[in-house]
């Protein structure tokens, strides 16, 4: 690894769905939040969005103001993650749907057609999926909030049972598809 590498710190937090991977720099600003089956996926990210190599990853404590966040968010206390800083890469359009999934209120859901009017380009419902699913921020940068027009769960990176538990614990009860 080069000495000139980004330093983050990779914490592993148990979840009742398993374990999630929360990644973050020096200034506590979460760089990546994925679950440990997919952990290869999120070094790839980090390739793609630093460099190949640019990020060298040192084991976390557990402690800190990302994880207690999280963990107060899985014990019910949903507000925990809101004001959680962030920071990713990503092309300005993927940053700009990124912003307004975050605006999404706890406990509600958007289809991508209006996520994709809420940021001004109602034609965009495609291009706001494929920028939902390149998210590397889940949970605290809610993807598991949008779902289908038709109000059946679509795909989600972490697996459709995770995103359906997600939504449970935030008190959203998505329709099954007939």
């Amino acid at each position: 690894m080069a000495t000139d590498a980004l330093k983050f710190t990779l914490d592993r937090l148990d979840t009742p769905v398993g374990e999630m991977l929360l990644v973050q720099d020096e200034h506590e600003y979460l760089r990546a939040l994925d679950w440990q089956e997919y952990e290869k996926r999120m070094y790839k990210l980090f390739d793609r969005y630093y460099g190949k190599g640019a990020v060298e990853l040192i084991p976390g404590y557990g402690t800190g103001r990302v994880v207690g966040a999280l963990k107060r968010y899985i014990a019910g206390e949903l507000d925990a993650i809101d004001t959680l800083k962030v920071d990713t890469g990503g092309t300005k359009f993927q940053q700009q749907v990124w912003r307004a999934l975050r605006e999404i209120p706890c406990g509600q859901t958007w289809s991508y057609g209006e996520l994709a009017r809420h940021i001004g380009k109602p034609n965009a419902s495609r291009a706001v999926g494929m920028a939902n699913g390149a998210n590397p921020i889940g949970v605290v940068v809610p993807c598991h909030r949008v779902i289908g027009s038709n109000h059946t769960l679509t795909g989600y990176g972490g697996g459709l049972e995770r995103k359906r538990w997600l939504l449970a614990h935030e008190g959203v009860i998505v329709e099954e598809p007939r």
